[in-house]
């Protein structure tokens, strides 16, 4: 007998690890979805675009974005824009997770640790 795995929808900042962590979620059995909040004006189009279970946060600093991104020409501005239309998923997020010092395989522990610990 399969479990009924919960669908995920994955926000956060530009280079906070949302499309790794998908393909590796998804490489676990998880339906997981990249919502674009942090380039929409709408603010819950997290809750309007895919209907999910799961609302997972991941976070990151501007300097560590910038580097993940390999941009040296990145205005705060930018970030900071991302973050406040990001606001309204943050006060709902179900989980969430800075990332700024995790590995790609370390922010995945953390995040099946999550959903296991919803079961």
């Amino acid at each position: 007998m399969t479990k009924n795995l919960p669908t995920l929808a994955l926000v956060g900042p530009c280079a906070s690890g949302k499309s790794t962590l998908i393909n590796e979620l998804e490489k676990n059995g998880y339906k997981a979805r990249h919502i674009a909040q942090e380039h929409s004006f709408v603010p819950d189009m997290w809750r309007k675009l895919k209907k999910s279970d799961v609302l997972i946060y991941l976070d990151v600093s501007y300097g560590i974005s910038k580097q993940r991104q390999g941009i040296k020409e990145w205005p705060h501005s930018i970030y900071q824009q991302q973050v406040e239309r990001l606001r309204h998923a943050y006060e709902h997020a179900d989980f969430f997770l800075n990332t700024n010092n995790l590995t790609p395989e370390e922010v995945l522990h953390k995040v099946l640790s999550f959903l296991q610990n919803l079961e």
